[in-house]
């Protein structure tokens, strides 16, 4: 693929404003000369993820995650760096100039941009067979109205389409178009041999007689389709007795990392908004049609930590609403764990009575009143796992409540917050007391359960240690001079000439930048600070550079630091020498090759070397 040019990058950087890019993904708050918001790489309840729009670069002082645009689209949607430069020119109108003049054909373009656009053009057709006055077409509208019972208006905001029992067409406008063999190959769409050649007779349709739901990803991009039956269907179908068939797993989706509806319930939630989760795609259709904008669904899974992270981007508060039934109670309890683990906040709707509740014939039959009535009903995690795990306690085996008692445990343990676990094992108290547990030793039969079953709780976050907050001074000498020479460009040259190579420590990537910064500074072929990808070889050492240029340095006097460093450096490259000698004075043997005297020149020398003041020769 044809290299994009340097300076078509520098421009793009300084004509998109990051701030626009983030707030596709995060949701973004003023904070003095800066916005902030929840932090899209980790789960976290109070927001550490800082953007300055005027320096360009994003951090997260939580995990330490930080880089400017194009990192940033690089990272949230897992592109290459030609991919994601070329997604921030398409959304921004910036036009991307390449070293070999004309740009990528259409062949070299891209994997997932392609397959981007084959959905993008696969959705319109999809949805123009579902309008059309064909058997399929008048079919289609009729079992969406009739037998689904949504309103016409609901398939046009959606798009929904229609797949006809037989080839469409939809392959060969694809071939048409002149798409790449690996993006036909890959998209999803068709089934297709491996060793067969490319062409119409190859491209067998995987979706038809369907009804066709557009998937998009929390960007609104159409990534996949999730295909009803119907009585189209033909019998030949090799998933014909599927209710639901989703499109296979592609470049561009995985079924656990998006949920349906999110592009939309994202921009609805807010204080006294929640998200509402139900399970299948139909059922959040039937919420938005009915006025509940804030409904999401997993993508016929389990839900994933994944989808509680983007969940977590936007708002803490998740209502669960899944069916009544056992299958919906096993959602639910598979569901808890994670959701606690992730920090939000969960609420269950249900009836008192403990009727089962299908939320696509509720919210059909009674509106937008049956949630408000919901709501007055619903209950905390406490109630969920009482009802569901510890009832009817009177006629349970033993073996029956003890693996009750260890499923609310393993629950509870999922929060991180010991006040959560507390509160919630005094809540609990009286039902765990009818299974035999006395109110006072409920604490310690926790703590005795979750001592058995703790893992890995403290490797959670991944920081460098060398990374710190706002710019300030740590104990590493090698950090604190890159923040000086990044800061302060003019110091660079005189840093260059008096700092050894030999007294930077390697083994750290703050160390590994200084040695390579400075050496440019050496051979008079520094950059400048704005224009160092050319030197930045892995995704840590970016991560790094942004996060120091992302800072305003705690110190006023950057000779002073820089003086300090040298003093540090020099004294960790030359004082563990200066113990050895000692020791081998004081083991000195009369038979020993070693010659005392040059031992006591080379201690003179060293003393003489840390006496003298090791400072930049910088200028008034």
């Amino acid at each position: 693929m044809p290299v994009i040019k340097p300076t078509c990058v520098r421009d793009l950087k300084l004509r998109v404003n990051i701030a626009d890019v983030v707030s596709r993904v995060v949701t973004l708050r003023k904070a003095g000369s800066r916005l902030k918001g929840l932090c899209p790489f980790h789960n976290e309840k109070s927001p550490s993820f800082h953007v300055d729009p005027d320096k360009g670069f994003y951090k997260c002082f939580g995990c330490g995650k930080a880089g400017d645009v194009i990192t940033f689209v690089r990272e949230t949607e897992q592109l290459g760096f030609t991919e994601a430069v070329e997604a921030i020119g398409q959304r921004f109108a910036v036009e991307i100039e390449y070293e070999q003049g004309s740009g990528p054909s259409r062949e070299e373009r891209s994997l997932r941009q392609e397959i981007f656009e084959i959905h993008e053009l696969a959705a319109e057709h999809y949805h123009q067979s579902y309008k059309a006055h064909t058997p399929t077409g008048d079919y289609l509208r009729k079992y969406w109205v009739e037998q689904r019972k949504f309103a016409p208006e609901l398939a046009e905001e959606f798009k929904i389409g229609g797949a006809t029992p037989v080839d469409d067409g939809l392959g060969a406008l694809l071939l048409k178009r002149k798409f790449s063999e690996e993006a036909l190959r890959q998209c999803g769409l068709f089934f297709m041999r491996e060793q067969a050649v490319l062409g119409l007779g190859s491209l067998k349709p995987r979706f038809r007689g369907r009804l066709m739901i557009p998937i998009r990803d929390h960007q609104g991009r159409v990534v996949a389709f999730t295909a009803r039956q119907t009585d189209l269907t033909p019998g030949d179908d090799p998933s014909r007795e599927a209710k639901y068939v989703n499109s296979p797993e592609t470049p561009i989706f995985t079924k656990g990392n998006l949920l349906f509806n999110l592009d939309r319930a994202r921009t609805a939630v807010g204080e006294g908004h929640p998200f509402v989760l139900v399970e299948g795609q139909l059922d959040a259709l039937r919420c938005w049609s009915v006025g509940l904008k804030t409904a999401i669904a997993p993508q016929g899974t389990s839900i994933t930590e994944t989808q509680l992270v983007l969940i977590r981007r936007y708002h803490n508060h998740v209502e669960c609403f899944f069916d009544g039934d056992g299958a919906g109670q096993k959602a639910a309890m598979r569901f808890l764990p994670m959701a606690l683990k992730a920090k939000l906040e969960i609420t269950f709707l249900g009836s008192n009575n403990d009727e089962k509740l299908d939320p696509d014939l509720l919210f059909q039959e009674r509106g937008l009143a049956a949630y408000r009535e919901l709501q007055k009903n619903a209950f905390g995690i406490e109630t969920f796992i009482q009802k569901y795990l510890l009832r009817s306690p009177e006629t349970a085996s033993i073996e029956t409540k003890t693996r009750a008692i260890e499923s609310a445990f393993d629950i509870i343990s999922s929060a991180e917050s010991e006040i959560t676990q507390k509160s919630l094992l005094v809540k609990l108290a009286p039902a765990f007391g009818q299974l035999r547990i006395l109110p006072h030793s409920v604490e310690a039969a926790f703590l005795k359960h979750k001592s058995k079953s703790l893992r890995h709780d403290n490797n959670k976050l991944n920081v460098p240690k060398e990374i710190g907050n706002f710019g300030q001074i740590i104990e590493n000498p090698e950090y604190n001079l890159l923040i000086v020479i990044l800061h302060f460009e003019h110091l660079g040259p005189q840093l260059a000439m008096v700092l050894p190579h030999e007294w930077i420590d390697l083994s750290n990537p703050a160390g590994v930048l200084l040695n390579r910064f400075l050496a440019e500074f050496e051979h008079g072929s520094w950059p400048g600070r704005d224009h160092l990808d050319d030197l930045l070889e892995t995704p840590e050492e970016k991560a790094l550079v942004a996060s120091l240029l992302f800072d305003t340095p705690a110190f006023e006097d950057p000779v002073k630091v820089a003086d300090e460093g040298l003093r540090m450096l020099r004294a960790r490259a030359l004082e563990p020498r200066l113990q050895q000698i000692e020791l081998d004075l004081a083991n000195h043997q009369a038979d020993s090759e070693t010659d005392p005297i040059s031992l006591l020149k080379e201690r003179s020398n060293i003393h003489r070397q840390l006496r003298q003041p090791l400072t930049l020769n910088v200028a008034d």
